[in-house]
């Protein structure tokens, strides 16, 4: 119980408040409107294999969102002049130090309340388990984002990213055992108290467990490369056809964990599948292939393109789930060989005036 005492602080501006003031909060689902989306510009020359070239798909990604909504970039002091002029004068910029770039695991969670008004949870940041040094700067990040828009953060001591998790916005939240119970993140602690943590900071009433991807080495199973909510009571779940593919049983054990399960209004969860682009010209061991790491932003699907016939295959998955938006693909190799895709580098602002 100690780990839920310390970890209940709450900061504003810098100061404290009284946990009380979130109450009512939770996290949206991603398919409602956004005020905006955020993202980091690369800044670790050392984990990609051109720089240069990964620099133009962020801002290839963050143009193509622009079209549907604001976009702010994170971008470290020293990397102002070649993000402007990269990005262009349509991409807001934050100038912050920062380590990384990956929006969705560094960057804050935000919750929104019946009354219209922001706030966000902050999980503690350690890299994917220290899998890369440093990362005192990411583990800042969300907080001096939330300092800039004045608003309020709930802290949580519980190692985690964003990537790692998946909500309805109506009280369901869905994770992995294989990242958030690994020992390089959260030793010591159970998996109810996982879930209670969850369901504190988040908002939420119900956390369904899936086993995730203990071969995944990059983020140890983040969710957002197996499971996407796509509508209250239903789940996309990845999967492949091609029984040759190395995490081809994996990926079935994860569809057999949601078959059965209901969400926290009771109704019985639909699955719907989509394939991953296994076959694919991957450009190291770690390129990632992932269709459902794609991000729905406002009145459009963002989603990645391999140059294989798997990529139609996909979009019409999207295009069945969400016929009011545009399908949009792009290639993404600039960004897949670090490990991630779309959803990995961006984090929606709920729009609170709707």
């Amino acid at each position: 119980m100690d780990k839920m005492q310390n970890s209940a602080q709450l900061v504003k501006d810098a100061g404290t408040s009284n946990s009380a003031q979130l109450s009512g909060f939770k996290m949206p689902a991603e398919w409602v409107p956004h005020e905006r989306t955020w993202m980091m510009w690369p800044s670790r020359e050392n984990m990609w294999p051109d720089i240069i070239a990964t620099k133009k798909s962020y801002a290839h990604v963050a143009r193509t969102i622009a079209r549907f909504e604001p976009v702010t970039m994170v971008v470290c002091p020293e990397d102002e002049e070649e993000a402007r002029a990269e990005l262009g004068a349509g991409i807001d910029i934050f100038i912050c130090e920062i380590n990384d770039s990956w929006a969705r695991d560094a960057g804050p969670n935000f919750l929104i309340n019946g009354k219209g008004e922001l706030a966000a949870s902050l999980f503690t940041f350690n890299a994917w388990g220290e899998t890369y040094f440093p990362y005192a700067q990411d583990a800042l990040v969300g907080g001096e984002i939330l300092k800039s828009l004045s608003v309020q953060a709930l802290v949580s001591d519980l190692v985690a990213e964003g990537g790692a998790i998946t909500v309805d916005g109506e009280g369901t939240l869905i994770t992995t055992e294989s990242c958030l119970l690994n020992t390089n993140r959260n030793p010591g602690w159970s998996k109810d108290e996982v879930s209670t943590e969850l369901c504190r900071v988040l908002g939420v009433q119900k956390v369904i467990w899936l086993p995730g991807n203990d071969d995944e080495d990059e983020t140890n199973g983040h969710v957002d490369g197996i499971a996407q909510f796509v509508r209250p009571g239903m789940v996309l779940m990845e999967t492949s056809f091609d029984p040759t593919h190395p995490w081809y049983d994996i990926l079935k054990e994860n569809i057999a964990a949601i078959e059965g399960q209901t969400d926290a209004k009771g109704r019985k969860l639909e699955i719907c599948l989509i394939e991953d682009g296994f076959g694919c010209k991957a450009l190291n061991d770690k390129f990632c292939t992932s269709y459902i790491n794609s991000y729905l932003v406002n009145g459009a699907v963002i989603m990645p393109k391999y140059g294989i016939d798997a990529d139609e295959r996909a979009a019409n998955v999207y295009r069945r789930l969400f016929p009011e938006r545009e399908i949009v693909q792009i290639n993404i190799d600039g960004i897949a060989v670090g490990g991630g895709g779309i959803h990995c580098i961006t984090q929606q602002q709920p729009s609170v005036n709707v």
